[in-house]
């Protein structure tokens, strides 16, 4: 599977997950998930969910392929701390008025579970890699090593060579 399949692959499960949380919080277990902002009430629902997991997802796929592209050293590194900040700072607004518990709880889930499905999903290397397929950055993967001939004694103690194969 291509560098880009797979990166397409995970952000549509990064999609689901949040939206698999909601379905289990708003439909089943019957919790209206809203925020109350004085006199305003805002009921989320699935489709701004999804869009919300889009946009993230999308974001984090534009700044790993931007740090491969531009050579950054150690571009997952620096892209999975980016995203580990990116989620602390999600959790911010959890802080002020306006939410219940279970609406905190449920929004809490949520970020970790599209969080959890890109860090492990995107920030991990191609399985390609290495096998024979080019890194997503455009640079030649290393060849393997090839020894030289070993030689192993024989019972009558003379040498000979041997090959590996």
């Amino acid at each position: 599977m291509s560098v880009r399949g797979r990166r397409l692959g995970v952000t549509a499960l990064a999609v689901l997950a949040p939206v698999l949380v909601w379905l289990v919080v708003d439909p089943l277990l019957r919790h209206r998930l809203r925020i109350a902002d004085g006199e305003q009430t805002l009921d989320i629902g699935a489709v701004p969910v999804a869009v919300v997991a889009l946009l993230a997802s999308l974001s984090g796929w534009g700044l790993l392929a931007a740090l491969e592209r531009f050579g950054a050293r150690r571009a997952h590194a620096i892209w999975t701390g980016v995203a580990g900040a990116a989620l602390a700072a999600s959790f911010l607004p959890f802080l002020g008025d306006g939410m219940d518990g279970g609406t905190q709880v449920s929004l809490a889930l949520m970020h970790l579970a599209v969080a959890a499905v890109l860090i492990a999903g995107l920030g991990g290397r191609s399985s390609g890699v290495g096998a024979g397929e080019a890194p997503p950055d455009g640079t030649q993967p290393p060849r393997p090593v090839t020894l030289p001939p070993r030689t192993v004694r024989s019972r009558r103690s003379s040498r000979r060579p041997v090959s590996r194969q």
